[in-house]
């Protein structure tokens, strides 16, 4: 599992975060608070985040700081959590989807592990994110197989499972253009959205 631990006896869970960005329109539908966790084992070649891939870099946030943060984001419709891998801290990662999917949000959970993969972990933290989640998008991103057609989807391998009935995949806006975002985040320059689009607006 993971070599991140987020939860002890005597402190609050933590999550380690990679880059936030409150507001986007290019991790999923509606506008949504997006974060990405620090650290991922998989390294897929070709991934467009590769300074997330340390598991030891990115700053300690209690969940209950980020719930707190996303909650009182006005105007989104859910949370997506992105990474690094999410499944790499499962235990604080659904601490906090509980909380927001509690407050009447959506959750979406980005992971290059396979749906198939997470459920024969049988790991309890594991399931409990995996319960939280509206959409899950999974499956390791394959650089010679870049996705052209489905949107909020980086290579043609992976797949957009519709966990619960708030979404489908009838919805316009799942088959709409896909797009990349320019953001200032706390003095930060943070480029997201669709992998090929945002790569080419990369210095």
């Amino acid at each position: 599992m993971s070599p991140v631990e987020g939860n002890s006896p005597s402190s609050a869970p933590v999550l380690r975060v990679a880059q936030v960005v409150p507001r986007t329109e290019a991790e999923g539908p509606g506008n949504r608070f997006a974060l990405w966790v620090q650290g991922c084992a998989l390294r897929c070649p070709g991934c467009c985040n590769p300074e997330m891939f340390a598991f030891e870099r990115g700053p300690l946030m209690t969940v209950e700081s980020i719930a707190a943060r996303v909650l009182a984001t006005p105007g989104i419709e859910g949370l997506s959590l992105l990474g690094g891998e999410p499944f790499s801290q499962p235990g604080p990662a659904a601490d906090l989807c509980e909380r927001v999917r509690a407050a009447g949000l959506s959750i979406m959970v980005f992971t290059g592990f396979t749906l198939a993969e997470l459920k024969a972990q049988a790991h309890p933290d594991v399931e409990r994110l995996l319960a939280t989640a509206d959409l899950l998008v999974d499956g390791r991103f394959e650089k010679d197989q870049p996705e052209t057609q489905r949107r909020w989807i980086g290579s043609r391998n992976q797949v957009m499972h519709f966990l619960t009935p708030r979404y489908s995949p009838d919805e316009p806006r799942f088959t709409a253009p896909n797009t990349a975002e320019v953001h200032l985040v706390e003095g930060k320059l943070v480029i997201n959205g669709w992998p090929e689009l945002a790569n080419r607006l990369r210095p």
